[in-house]
């Protein structure tokens, strides 16, 4: 980790096609690219998935997680986020959970629990939603909730019901080839 760096763990969303990017599963690789641009270091993504609509949306959403590496402060990556949504086509307000180009959010961080106005570290309900926990396990097992102590699998485990991963698939050890280190 660069010095005086911070680690974030950003949650990815979209369920409408973008006139340029296309599809959502493209957006979240096009939202990721200009993440980069923005001088951010994306130290690991995860493949997107594809989960169901909360609230009045009837289209299915991609979502993902990206851990992300900067000298921003929570509020400036806040600031720079919403601005991204907003480049992507995002209009503030309006009804709840609707469907939209692209959704960033900042679920947690290196410098444990935050507070704001316009902010909270952890999110809020990343405990209570499988399409952030899942992405985020690929990359992050190990990162540790700082209200509850538990770690991202610990979380996932607990929401979904399964138990631990498995430490070998068809005989061999799993890689932790694109994950991100433990926190």
């Amino acid at each position: 980790m660069r010095e005086n760096a911070h680690r974030y763990l950003i949650a990815l969303g979209s369920n409408q096609r973008h006139a340029r990017f296309g599809a959502p599963r493209r957006v979240l690789a096009a939202a990721l690219e200009r993440l980069k641009a923005e001088g951010l270091r994306v130290v690991a993504a995860a493949p997107p998935i594809e989960t169901d609509p909360i609230g009045p949306s009837i289209r299915r959403y991609a979502n993902s997680a990206a851990v992300i590496e900067t000298r921003l402060e929570p509020e400036a990556l806040l600031a720079l986020l919403k601005r991204l949504e907003r480049e992507f086509g995002r209009r503030p307000g309006g009804q709840r959970w609707r469907a939209r180009v692209l959704d960033l959010d900042v679920v947690l961080w290196s410098g444990g629990p935050y507070a704001s106005a316009a902010l909270t570290i952890p999110h809020r309900l990343f405990r209570e939603r499988v399409f952030v926990l899942a992405p985020a396990l690929a990359l992050a097992p190990g990162w540790r909730d700082p209200v509850t102590g538990a770690t991202v699998r610990q979380l996932h485990a607990r929401l979904t019901g399964l138990s631990a991963l498995p430490k070998r698939v068809g005989g061999r050890a799993l890689s932790s080839v694109g994950r991100a280190t433990d926190f």
